[in-house]
C-alpha cells in the first residue's frame, strides 16, 4: 500500500515521502496514529503539490541568502567595546551577541546563532568571523573591535 508520511518515522522515512508498506502495517498503525495517511491519487498530487512549493520556497531562501552573503563579505562591522588605555586589553570578550547586535544596527536581521567566532575575542583589532546564512552558503565578514566611549 502506498503512504504519504505527515511525520518523520524511524527506520521508514522523513515527513512528505511517499513509501511503500504492508497493509496491515500501514492500517493498524501509522494512519491509525497519525503518522500518515493513505496514498490516493489525490493525496499523491497534493503531496506533489506542497513538496514542489517547499522546493521553490528553498530555492528562493538559498538565491536570497547567497545575495545577502555578497553583501556581507564586503563589510566591516564596527563592534565597541571597553578596555583598557595602554595596552589594547578589554575588559570581558565580544561574544556572539555583540556581534549580532552590531549587525542588527549595521541593517542586518541576523540571529547570534548563525555567527561563528572562531577565536576567543580580547583585544582591540580586526577578526575574521563567519555568519552562516543558509545551508551551504556562509559569508566571512570583518569585526573591527573598538573602544566604546565611556
Amino acid at each position: 500500500m502506498k503512504i504519504i508520511l505527515n511525520q518523520d518515522v524511524k527506520g521508514l522515512g522523513k515527513a512528505g515521502e511517499i513509501k511503500e508498506v504492508n497493509d496491515g502495517y500501514a492500517r493498524n498503525f501509522l494512519i491509525k496514529k497519525g503518522l500518515a495517511v493513505e496514498g490516493t491519487p489525490q493525496n499523491l498530487y497534493a503531496a506533489e503539490q506542497k513538496k514542489k512549493i517547499t522546493a521553490e520556497k528553498a530555492a528562493i531562501a538559498k538565491a536570497e541568502a547567497e545575495q545577502l552573503a555578497k553583501e556581507l563579505n564586503k563589510k566591516v562591522i564596527k563592534v565597541y567595546a571597553r578596555g583598557g588605555e595602554n595596552n589594547g586589553k578589554m575588559f570581558g570578550s565580544v561574544t556572539a551577541e555583540n556581534i549580532a547586535d552590531a549587525l542588527k544596527e549595521a541593517g542586518y536581521d541576523i540571529d547570534k546563532k548563525k555567527v561563528e567566532v572562531k577565536e576567543t575575542i580580547r583585544e582591540l583589532k580586526e577578526y575574521q568571523v563567519t555568519v552562516r546564512l543558509y545551508t551551504e552558503v556562509s559569508a566571512e565578514i570583518t569585526i573591527s573591535v573598538e573602544r566604546a566611549e565611556k
